[in-house]
């Protein structure tokens, strides 16, 4: 969500209202309206103890779920097709997903928060070229966030150092990679 907002904030919105409006309930429907959905579905039977999830276990079925749903969002949304930035951001986000996921069959746990903000921050920068707009300020401020993030995610014992390099990588790698394809 938080991507499509940057990418509507930055862009001259050449889409019409309509199909913004849309994108953005498409968007909202697809990563947080079902996710939290879910997440009640699986705390309900059990299938997950807490929101932090931190069992190696109980990750695979909501980044399965992840999965679909992003896969859904690129696949269905109408207005996604219309704008290659946004479909190689949620397509950089698929990879990343589908990279922790087979992580978790070699019982490795990767930060999906650390994940998710790097890849903000990857997809941020690349809009910054695309655009050729300076926005320095919203990049630095996203590193720090990066690492206030992850700090926290240290002090909160939820990760080690290893987990959070690898969420890191598993973010910021496909969006840079996926540059070549839109920038």
């Amino acid at each position: 969500m938080f991507g499509t907002l940057f990418f509507l904030g930055l862009s001259d919105s050449y889409l019409a209202d309509r199909f913004t409006y849309i994108l953005l309930i498409q968007v909202t429907i697809a990563t947080i309206l079902l996710p939290i959905s879910f997440y009640f579905l699986l705390k309900n039977y059990k299938k997950v103890d807490t929101v932090m999830i931190s069992s190696v276990a109980q990750r695979k079925i909501p980044l399965m779920i992840q999965i679909c749903l992003l896969f859904l969002l690129i696949r269905k949304s109408s207005a996604i097709g219309l704008i290659p930035e946004l479909y190689f951001f949620f397509m950089g986000g698929l990879i990343s997903a589908g990279a922790a996921f087979l992580y978790l069959y070699g019982n490795v746990k990767s930060s999906l928060h650390m994940i998710g903000i790097s890849s903000l921050t990857g997809f941020a920068i690349g809009l910054s070229m695309h655009y050729q707009v300076n926005i320095t300020n919203s990049i630095v401020s996203l590193l720090l966030l990066n690492g206030l993030i992850a700090s926290s995610r240290l002090e909160m014992k939820a990760h080690t150092v290893t987990e959070l390099i690898i969420g890191i990588a598993m973010g910021f790698m496909p969006q840079v990679v996926l540059w070549y394809f839109w920038l």
